[in-house]
This record gives C-alpha cells, structure tokens and sequence, in this order.
C-alpha cells in the first residue's frame, strides 16, 4: 500500500500520461487505458502480413518483416516517438519495446540476437543513449532474445532523413555503418530494431552490411511504420 507521503506526492505531482496529458489512474504506466487501447497496432506478426516488407521486396531478403504501430503525422505515435527521442524519456521506448515483444512471443517468432540501428557517437552523446537500443532492450526482455550493443556502429555522422527524397536518403547512409564484432552475427538469425520505417534506406544500408559479413538470415522489426 502507498504511504502517506506518497500519496500526498502524487496529489501535488500527478504522473501524467504521456499521450494525452491526464493524469494516469492507480495502475497505470506512461499511458492511460484510454490511448492504451487506442494504439494504432498493425497486428502484422499476429496476422502473417506484413507491412513493411514490400519497402525492402528485391532489395535483400528477409526472413520475417514487421512494424508494431502505425505512424501517421501528427497522432499519438508521433507524439510517443517524440517525447522518447527528445524529451529524454528512454522509459518510453523500453515499455512499447515490451508490448512489441509480447507480440512476436505470441506470433511465435524469433531470431538468435538482437542488434539496434546504431546512432553516430555524436548524436550519441547529445541524447543520451540511442532511442533504438530502448525499444530492442523492451523486446529482449520479453522475448528473451539477447541483444548485442557492441557489434554494429555508424562510423559517419550523417544529416537528418526528414524531407530528403528516397535516394537522397539512401545516399546520405550509403556506407556509414560497419562491423565491430563479426564473430556474434556469423551464422546467426539476426533481427534488426528501429524506431520508425518510411522509405527503409537506413534499414536497407544497415542490413547489406550484415548480410556481408556472415548474417544467416535477417528479420526487420521495427516499432512503427509510416502508411
């Protein structure tokens, strides 16, 4: 039971909802049951069709291909991304990570480890940690699917995605990432974590680069997808 004092903290601190702003109810976490329910889940590992795997169809293979949520500009995805990218609240992308990693368990999916598009040490340091690494940390957990921080790195720091076209971004990713440690993903099923999918050009970059250095197969899980 709460004590006294935590009781009058949460009076005077409400935890707030980090969607729609309320106050969250005893028993809630981040969100509300209200833009818990309303999450606007894809179900692609519950119903076997994918919705992102046409952004990668002829350009490497893929075992199993897979967004949690669909992000439209402007809608609570949007807004969940954004306070776990700039407003340094990690926490969100661990728990979306579990809610993603209850799915795949239930779909009956899995792969040998589990690697996060890396950021630039830079943009490293200016965040705090890397937004990709909370959601594959939330999925790990679930899944039990260990997750290897130390075998993929982005070498060169590039300009943001927003607004470039799609060879612009390809190009603007073309050969920034590298192996560090190619002994974890020779012969493994290796499953590739992002934050959000729209044309799949950081995705594509980082996947030739494992293909090429020993991965087995490769699954694309990531936790939305633009329509």
């Amino acid at each position: 039971m709460k004590s006294y004092w935590q009781s009058f903290w949460t009076l005077l601190f409400p935890r707030i909802c980090v969607s729609c702003q309320q106050a969250l109810a005893e028993g809630e976490y981040l969100l509300c049951t209200t833009c818990h329910f309303e999450l606007p889940r894809t179900q692609s590992c519950l119903t076997g069709q994918s919705t992102i795997a046409e952004k990668f169809a002829g350009k490497i293979p893929l075992t199993t291909a897979h967004a949690y949520l669909k992000f439209q500009k402007g809608g609570k995805v949007q807004h969940l991304l954004h306070q776990l990218k700039y407003n340094n609240q990690p926490e969100v992308g661990e728990w979306l990570g579990r809610l993603f990693g209850t799915e795949i368990n239930t779909a009956g999916i899995t792969a040998d480890v589990l690697l996060a598009v890396p950021l630039h040490e830079s943009r490293l340091r200016q965040r705090g940690y890397n937004q990709s690494d909370c959601i594959a940390k939330g999925i790990s957990e679930v899944t039990g699917i260990p997750l290897e921080t130390e075998v993929l790195r982005k070498k060169t720091a590039t300009s943001s995605q927003t607004n470039k076209t799609r060879i612009e971004r390809f190009q603007n990713v073309e050969n920034v990432f590298e192996i560090v440690k190619k002994s974890a993903l020779e012969g493994k099923s290796i499953a590739l974590i992002d934050d959000v999918v729209t044309t799949g050009s950081t995705l594509e970059a980082c996947a030739q680069v494992l293909l090429e250095n020993g991965c087995r197969e490769l699954h694309i899980w990531t936790l939305a997808s633009t329509l």
